[in-house]
């Protein structure tokens, strides 16, 4: 035990050193990302009055062309003089129009660079943050008392192994909800700053013509952010769930992923349809999630089926999809190995509820995914 013990001291000293190592990573990103969104936003300002310029200079160019235009055809009116400096008025605005269209690209091109650096140093961030999450688990597991550790070693590793997997899971899923905020809606919290300035800056200048279709943008952008902000929330803890129960529930989430994913969704309740205790209920709707997930991510599939039977004692779950399918021996071993940690998860919900768990498939003839579990035992259990 004593050996035990310090392996895991010395495994959470290095961890807990490699963690402020990458914590100092990301904050230095973070330094490198604010200098890089000052500089987005001078060029930006920038962009703005070399178009300004470049509207001007063609103006006076199309002005001194016509012009030239004009002496030209009367050679009895303008002398030699007047056409010289026709020329030369019309050849510098066209040098000026070249000058300004060249900074105009280079400034635009400067802009694409930076949002792409913008985008590679936020994908650094997040990793970070992920790995640092990561790490936060195992420490925090390897900080729990150590008799306890060494008494389920020795009498159930399995519950070790479940308990660690929940940990996980719950990790997974604060990083899911993190990645959700980050790519939605402190995305567009970012842009409607920048747009802001924007639209500062054209009043400014009473630019007016264009303001209005800024307000518009602005508007769309923050029911866009508004619509995220809803969709998140519905996931953590889907409402119909509470309010109206799991079938209607489950209907509106099928129908939001068959708008999403364009994959067509079914379902069919058979027997008399009653309310479950909320964990029951909450781990039916996951364990539908987690299915559905799966098989927009892996199976290639065109139709999922969800068929739910209300019995006296049992409740059974059926999911079907028309995907690619898969070896069920071979996967059964990779989830022996620790990977396949969707499946893993949803039989893990099936376990802890004392149901039964089974799994049908075949190479390119879908899968199919049936849970039984008893309407008792999650009631006995609160």
């Amino acid at each position: 035990m004593d050996a035990i013990d310090k392996v895991i001291t010395r495994t959470m000293e290095v961890m807990d050193d490699s963690k402020y190592q990458i914590y100092e990573i990301s904050e230095s990103a973070r330094s490198e990302l604010e200098v890089l969104n000052n500089e987005l936003i001078k060029v930006m300002g920038e962009i703005d009055k070399v178009i300004s310029i470049v509207d001007e200079f063609e103006l006076k160019f199309r002005d001194a062309r016509n012009r030239l235009s004009e002496v030209s055809r009367d050679l009895h009116q303008y002398g030699e003089n007047d056409i010289r400096k026709a020329y030369e008025t019309a050849n510098s605005f066209q040098i000026e129009l070249i000058v300004y269209r060249e900074k105009e690209k280079n400034l635009k091109d400067r802009r694409d660079e930076l949002h792409q650096r913008i985008k590679n140093i936020e994908g650094t961030i997040h990793r970070a943050e992920n790995v640092v999450s990561q790490m936060n688990v195992v420490v925090d597991y390897l900080k729990g008392d150590l008799n306890q550790v060494s008494r389920i070693l020795e009498t159930a590793k399995n519950r070790q192994l479940i308990g660690l997997k929940i940990i996980l899971a719950l990790e997974e899923e604060r990083k899911r909800i993190s990645r959700e905020i980050h790519d939605g809606i402190a995305q567009s919290m970012a842009n409607l700053v920048l747009r802001t300035e924007i639209v500062e800056r054209m009043v400014s200048k009473k630019k007016y013509d264009t303001l209005m279709d800024e307000f518009i943008d602005f508007k769309n952008q923050m029911r866009s952010g508004l619509e995220e902000v809803r969709k998140i929330i519905f996931n953590l803890r889907p409402m119909a769930l509470d309010d109206l129960g799991l079938v209607p529930a489950l209907r509106k989430y099928l129908h939001d992923f068959e708008e999403k994913y364009v994959i067509n969704t079914s379902i069919d309740v058979h027997g008399h349809e009653i309310r479950l205790s909320s964990a029951m209920e909450v781990a039916i709707y996951r364990f539908v999630q987690e299915f559905c997930s799966n098989t927009y991510k892996h199976a290639e599939a065109s139709q999922i089926k969800l068929d739910i039977t209300f019995e006296e004692e049992m409740i059974s779950i059926t999911l079907e999809d028309d995907g690619l399918g898969f070896d069920v021996e071979q996967m059964e071993l990779k989830i022996l190995g620790g990977s396949h940690y969707g499946i893993i998860g949803m039989r893990e919900r099936v376990e802890l509820l004392e149901g039964e768990f089974e799994i049908r498939s075949a190479s390119n003839r879908g899968t199919q995914i049936t849970m039984k579990v008893p309407v008792n035992a999650s009631e006995e259990k609160e």
